[in-house]
């Protein structure tokens, strides 16, 4: 589904596809076997219009509409395409969940589990389950609510400044972060942590105080996680509140001005009631996956001394499902964090409803 702020006449994204879809269109039909289907088309539906029922006429209607948008039909194909096969025939796979499966005999010839909760129940009943579904649910929760304002507030910023130059300095360097891999996002963690050499225990040392351990104390590193994850994102999400703000209607800024609103009289009854819906929708999919804690980042910078605070249920499914080829297991828990974020989506998507704001 798009964003409906993306489909207003003004916005860049509306003409940009009102363009693409007309050259689409010119092309699509000068291909010499589309012109062959719509001569074919146009003799059928002559020939059979006087025996149609209701039935077939609401197929050909359908087919009429398709046809009519055919050009953006044919741009959305590939990304059909992708979505089928890297997200839906791999859940074929989800079978092994209820398999003892052996890699050796593969998916039909392994023997069907007993019972058929085998591996769920080997899941649920683990001594770790409380502390994994605790550290997994505590950490999103903090990335969810410390992870919503700050795009909102930087892409806020950003539309008011004045300044071009500024304006594109601060996007380069807020989107920057976004690009760089887990890896060495940790060693600029290190370098301004670490309890020996790190840039903020040396300046705390040298104001007499003692070094904190960030990085392996169960005290701080919920706290380095979340802080790194978004700054790490803060840039990148703000471009969907930008693409909002953009979308608004200049003419209530200037209604606004006229009746004396300052800048944070038009921010706070202009810009955000304009991107209450974007705000709702991506707390909804972020909502969506509140047990992907972020298995990356948290398997590059955990360590022992944390396990109790930091080992969440994709670091230990990785450590028994997958090191231990415990393929099943691994499935299963796939499975169970799948139906708990779609009871989740449907769940905040209901209760924004109330709002007058939802996703469908």
């Amino acid at each position: 589904m798009i964003p409906r702020f993306l489909l207003y006449e003004e916005s860049f994204f509306y003409r940009f596809l009102l363009i693409l879809c007309y050259k689409m269109h010119s092309f699509v039909n000068a291909l010499p076997f589309v012109k062959t289907l719509r001569y074919i088309n146009r003799e059928k539906r002559w020939e059979g219009s006087a025996a149609m029922d209701s039935k077939t006429i609401k197929g050909t209607a359908l087919w009429n509409d398709v046809w009519k948008m055919r050009a953006l039909y044919l741009m959305l194909t590939p990304g059909l395409l992708w979505y089928i096969i890297y997200k839906y025939v791999p859940m074929i796979g989800l079978v092994i969940a209820f398999k003892d499966y052996n890699i050796v005999e593969g998916v039909a010839a392994s023997p069907w589990a007993d019972p058929w909760h085998k591996y769920f129940t080997q899941f649920f009943h683990s001594p770790y389950f409380s502390q994994l579904l605790t550290n997994t649910l505590l950490i999103s929760f903090y990335k969810l609510i410390f992870g919503i304002a700050p795009p909102i507030v930087l892409a806020i910023l950003i539309h008011e400044c004045r300044s071009l130059v500024m304006k594109k300095w601060v996007q380069t360097l807020s989107f920057m972060p976004h690009f760089l891999s887990w890896v060495i996002i940790y060693g600029i963690v290190i370098a301004f942590f670490s309890e020996t050499s790190g840039v903020v225990n040396r300046f705390i040392v040298e104001n007499g105080s003692k070094a904190i351990p960030f990085l392996t104390s169960t005290d701080w590193f919920r706290s380095v996680l979340v802080a790194s994850d978004v700054w790490q994102n803060l840039g990148w999400g703000a471009i969907i509140y930008l693409a909002a703000i953009s979308s608004i209607d200049p003419s209530l800024y200037e209604a606004c001005r006229v009746d004396g609103g300052g800048r944070f009289r038009m921010i706070w009854n202009i810009t955000l009631p304009g991107i209450r819906s974007v705000i709702v929708l991506m707390f909804i999919l972020k909502v969506g996956h509140i047990l992907d804690a972020g298995f990356e980042q948290i398997y590059i910078m955990y360590n022992i001394q944390v396990y109790e605070v930091a080992d969440i249920i994709d670091t230990w499914v990785y450590r028994t499902g997958l090191q231990q080829m415990n393929f099943s297991l691994a499935s299963a828990v796939g499975l169970f964090k799948s139906l708990f974020g779609l009871v989740l989506v449907l769940v905040s998507n209901s209760l924004a409803k109330k709002w007058g704001e939802s996703i469908w």
